[in-house]
């Protein structure tokens, strides 16, 4: 932890010289740095800028920085902590900001569960943000022993993407991504995986999901549902949806069309709550949603797999349920 701490204080100090130099946000300042380690050190210089000065430092920064031999988990670990900042810096909405950790790692235990591991794995995030649940899924099943995968991420948010490619090129994962809003025909090709923390909310243009079985009878749909209705259709025969999703995605009125979407198309596999304790208040809380695309392997799991992680805090309990997890697969799904 210690040589993460070094390296993000340089890399701090790098974004830092850019941002008052250029007059720009962090973010953006934050972007260029990563952009210009992932070229070797390389500066970017428009009209001029940044000046003499501080290219300086710059060139003398990316030199130490370079000499860390950081892992693509500590790099994106760094990121990480600099988009901490860039929160409190730029203020950013809660649609913008990163997913945590913790329930990147429970994403990824329940991926990693009920997967076969292919010599190929496509994974899309449709709402791939700045990229940190995509990033933490795929070096958490690279280490689980999935050598050949390839990543996708749309979104319709330019300066998150541009994080989330830098981000990528730094880390050196495999990844495409796509300026596109998620509702519209994706041109990513069919998919393994969908895995998103889907943004919650109302799609704001009516017309455009007319065709969609989710949409709003009358007024705006909600993009959640559009967006797992969209995720089914990006899926390979036997594909697995894992979805970040409002605790009580089920319990409002709009709930008819997503509900006969899933039974159309897919296999209802589980749902569980997570730990409330990672939120800050009842009305963010939220649920992992495991679905199976109609066709190849797929089938119905004879018992759903729903219940409530424990409290992060409640070790035993927390393990206990993992367990029970294992338990569900072994039983229902291999």
């Amino acid at each position: 932890m210690e040589k993460i701490e070094q390296f993000y204080k340089k890399f701090e100090q790098a974004v830092d010289l850019l941002q008052k130099d250029l007059a720009v946000s962090y973010l953006d300042a934050i972007i260029e740095t990563g952009d210009n380690l992932a070229e070797g050190g390389e500066l970017l210089i428009e009209d001029g800028k940044p000046s003499l000065k501080v290219r300086d430092q710059l060139v003398e920064l990316y030199k130490q920085l370079e000499n860390f031999s950081m892992t693509p988990e500590e790099l994106r670990q760094v990121i990480q902590f600099a988009l901490v900042k860039a929160n409190q810096t730029d203020k950013i909405q809660a649609n913008h900001q990163m997913t945590p950790d913790t329930i990147g790692f429970l994403v990824e235990y329940l991926l990693n569960r009920v997967l076969i591991k292919k010599s190929d794995c496509k994974i899309l995030d449709i709402s791939v943000g700045t990229g940190n649940l995509l990033s933490t899924v795929y070096h958490k099943l690279k280490n689980d022993g999935y050598k050949n995968m390839k990543l996708y991420g749309v979104d319709n948010d330019d300066t998150l993407l541009s994080i989330a490619s830098m981000s990528a090129r730094l880390q050196k994962i495999p990844a495409e991504f796509f300026h596109q809003d998620a509702i519209d025909n994706l041109v990513t090709p069919k998919v393994d995986v969908v895995v998103s923390d889907l943004p919650v909310g109302y799609y704001p243009v009516d017309k455009k999901v007319v065709n969609f079985k989710t949409h709003a009878e009358k007024g705006h749909s909600y993009v959640h549902h559009l967006l797992v209705e969209q995720a089914l259709l990006q899926l390979v025969p036997g594909g697995y949806g894992l979805f970040l999703v409002p605790r009580g995605l089920f319990e409002t009125k709009e709930t008819q069309g997503l509900l006969h979407v899933i039974k159309d198309q897919a296999y209802f596999q589980g749902m569980l709550n997570l730990p409330e304790d990672l939120f800050l208040n009842k009305k963010s809380e939220k649920a992992l949603l495991l679905l199976q695309k109609h066709g190849g392997e797929g089938k119905q799991a004879e018992q759903v797999l729903i219940g409530d992680f424990p409290p992060l805090k409640e070790k035993k309990e927390f393990a206990h349920f993992l367990e029970r997890i294992d338990s569900w697969v072994a039983e229902n799904l291999d």
